[in-house]
């Protein structure tokens, strides 16, 4: 396919896949804790609207469930058919990660889920709360066990190599490596950001198609205030991962800044803008404010860090790639920071809900969550090249012995597939969005029907039907 050699082709396929996959499981942390949050305010004020959200939004989580678990599973069979040489080095260690995955998350969130989604009706109202929060927090645990599995990757400790394979000696030390604490932090406040602004856009659809009902107005207030929230707390947590990552992978640092060697004395620039040219060792184009990656990565004014240089050129990073994934990553940030303080102003002067131009924007940031966590994804594993394993395993030595032909097969097959099912998913997903939640008042919930809870979510009859209701008789009879 195009020239490329079989290593190549494994990777766009495992990188293609796992694209698709990594949207499900943040959109499902997210919306798991925010369902969480909806009934426990129903719960808390009995205030209808957010019963009525919870059961809106917890259709869409269980479409995004499902797609997520089809998805990961094709991740799991690639480390075997794609990547056999890896799983035979180091499946001592990342098989028995993703078994706690497996025993942990999973089945606390498949024991949960049922009672979630279809025990509405069946079980007390603290009870399913709790079933929520369950099902929230095996999301999560779902992500460290994942994200410790890949940060040891990143940053292995605890173990040793005898016979040619890794052997663990230390289980604290392979869980709690250098990276995991910061990673898991910074792709869990991601996840939290990927959903707030997909609920936000979705309020903000609405109410620029004038259906401006208070469980929307709700919606898009809730997110907002997420964003305004966590946006900063993401910055600090991205500052603090750069440094880590600068300690223990300082050639993805240089990657990242198109950084290719230091003058003694003086500083090192940050580049807005460039083109990082492998060949030629050096960043073309480059706009640059002096001192400012200093101060940023080394919190000194005249601080240097390893340029590209100083690695052996077998040992860097695509730095054309990363410098640009990362940029649109962190300029994806400020987008999101300037829309947090844009719905401040905004709420200040009572005109949240009516400003258009802040409306077209939040709906524009819908998707930009997601496309931030793919970016940042791509940065760290593309960064952590030519390594599978950093400094101990090589990706050209994880391989399988495939041909190129067959790789280019499978993966023309994967994209056909992929693009036809969960393209479907993704637009009945839409679909559901569109729909929006009902607009019931208060008043029209009175009596026993306002405890009233569909047994399933994806074809529950609105709680206001009343077949004891008679209709008033018209004047002429």
């Amino acid at each position: 396919m195009l020239g490329f050699t079989a290593l190549e082709l494994a990777r766009f396929q495992f990188g293609f896949t796992i694209s698709f996959h990594i949207i499900f499981p943040a959109i499902t942390i997210g919306l798991a804790s925010y369902l969480a949050v909806l009934e426990g305010l129903w719960l808390w004020k009995q205030d209808v609207v957010h019963r009525d959200l919870y059961h809106f939004w917890s259709k869409i989580f269980a479409v995004n469930f499902a797609m997520g678990v089809v998805s990961g599973i094709v991740m799991a069979y690639q480390f075997g058919t794609n990547w056999s040489y890896f799983s035979a080095f180091a499946g001592s260690i990342t098989g028995p990660l993703l078994t706690y995955e497996v025993l942990t998350a999973f089945f606390l969130e498949a024991g949960f889920l049922g009672v979630m989604l279809f025990g509405w009706n069946k079980v007390g109202p603290g009870l399913h709360w709790f079933a929520t929060i369950m099902v929230a927090i095996g999301t999560l645990v779902s992500a460290t066990w994942i994200l410790a599995s890949n940060s040891w990757m990143q940053t292995p400790q605890g173990f040793e190599i005898i016979s040619g394979r890794v052997v663990p000696v230390d289980w604290l030390q392979v869980i709690f490596n250098p990276s995991f604490p910061y990673r898991l932090a910074h792709m869990t406040v991601a996840a939290f950001l990927a959903t707030a602004l997909f609920v936000g856009a979705s309020g903000a659809w609405h109410l620029l198609r004038g259906n401006d009902i208070r469980p929307i107005r709700i919606m898009l207030s809730m997110a907002m205030w997420m964003l305004v929230l966590v946006t900063p707390l993401q910055i600090a947590l991205g500052d603090a991962h750069g440094l880590n990552t600068l300690k223990y992978q300082p050639a993805k640092i240089a990657a990242m800044e198109g950084h290719w060697g230091n003058t003694p004395g003086q500083s090192v620039p940050l580049i807005l803008f460039g083109w990082p040219d492998m060949a030629a060792e050096k960043t073309k184009f480059a706009v640059e404010i002096p001192h400012l990656s200093s101060l940023i990565l080394t919190h000194e004014w005249n601080g240097q860090f390893p340029g590209l240089k100083e690695f052996a050129p077998d040992d860097r990073p695509n730095s054309t790639v990363v410098f640009w994934t990362f940029r649109v990553m962190v300029g994806l940030g400020v987008l999101m920071l300037l829309l947090g303080v844009w719905s401040l102003l905004l709420r200040y002067r009572r005109t949240l809900y009516q400003s258009k131009p802040f409306l077209r924007f939040a709906v524009a940031m819908g998707p930009c969550g997601l496309i931030a966590i793919l970016a940042g994804w791509l940065t760290t594993e593309i960064g952590r090249q030519p390594w599978v394993v950093y400094g101990v395993m090589r990706t050209k030595d994880a391989v399988s012995n495939h041909s190129a032909l067959a790789l280019s097969t499978t993966l023309l097959v994967f994209i056909v597939i992929y693009i036809a099912v969960f393209g479907t998913g993704v637009s009945y997903m839409l679909r559901l969005v569109a729909a929006g939640p009902a607009d019931i008042s208060d008043s029209e919930r009175q009596g026993s029907h306002q405890t009233q809870r569909p047994a399933r979510p994806l074809s529950a009859v609105p709680d206001d039907v009343d077949p004891t209701i008679d209709l008033p008789e018209s004047e002429d009879r």
